[in-house]
């Protein structure tokens, strides 16, 4: 549950960078998503005039989780939130205040400020962060409804970089940790849930596919898999074999 929210689905699936608005629709449906990210100031960009990309977004089916991508200062990233709600998207909020336009990487103090501003006015925050475990300790201490750390750069689709910070982030935390940014294709996703993370939030590894519906299908089921994997356990690593099939009972000679 987010914000009054309660989603069946894991995947928080992106609008942004597809080859045309029919296979933004159709790979969102295919994913089985319930929660999409809009950029507030990017709602014209792609469409046809007239339009906007809330028209191909119908709410009955979605929950809109309007974020602040592009924002490189903490008032900026608040003005972008709170013109999100004017628009009528509600308070829940994917909060990103980035400190580098070429790793796109958080800048934490800016992050911290604008957090503590916008739980201040009432906002569902969903945040943006770095894997810094202090971070996200950091911006739960402040009220943010989740922590969304970056499993790599964003678009870059090199995957989990850092699995041991994951671990120490889901350890600790005492809100969702949503895994966000860097997913490049299935496995990734099973990593990211396997690792125990109650989301991941992915854009680029299906709108840039060569086959975005495909791929949307593949993150479905890669979610799926790698959550059961998770609650089912794995095996404990070994240095050396242990044998499946018992050996005792075995008549020598034969």
């Amino acid at each position: 549950m987010l914000g009054g929210h309660t989603f069946t689905s894991r995947l928080f699936v992106g609008t942004g960078k597809y080859p045309s608005m029919e296979s933004m629709v159709e790979a969102l449906a295919v994913s089985g998503t319930q929660c999409v990210t809009v950029a507030v100031r990017r709602m014209q960009l792609g469409v046809p005039d007239g339009k906007t990309l809330l028209d191909y977004l119908p709410r009955e089916r979605y929950v809109l989780l309007p974020n602040t991508a592009g924002c490189f200062d903490a008032d900026h990233a608040v003005r972008t939130a709170r013109l999100g709600r004017e628009l009528g998207m509600g308070d829940l909020v994917k909060l990103e205040v980035l400190g580098d336009p070429e790793t796109l990487l958080p800048d934490p103090i800016g992050t911290l400020e604008a957090a503590r501003t916008l739980v201040g006015e009432g906002f569902t925050v969903l945040c943006y962060t770095s894997d810094d475990p202090v971070l996200a300790r950091r911006l739960e201490d402040a009220g943010v409804t989740a922590v969304m750390p970056a499993g790599a750069p964003i678009g870059s689709g090199q995957g989990i970089l850092n699995p041991n910070n994951l671990r120490i982030i889901l350890e600790r935390a005492q809100v969702p940790v949503i895994v966000d940014a860097g997913v490049g294709t299935a496995s990734d996703v099973a990593i990211a849930f396997e690792l125990g993370a109650h989301g991941v939030l992915l854009n680029t590894g299906i709108a840039l596919a060569r086959d975005p519906v495909r791929m949307a299908r593949a993150m479905k089921a890669a979610a799926d898999a790698g959550r059961d994997a998770f609650l089912a356990g794995r095996i404990g690593r070994k240095l050396y074999a242990s044998a499946s099939s018992p050996t005792s009972g075995v008549i020598a000679g034969e």
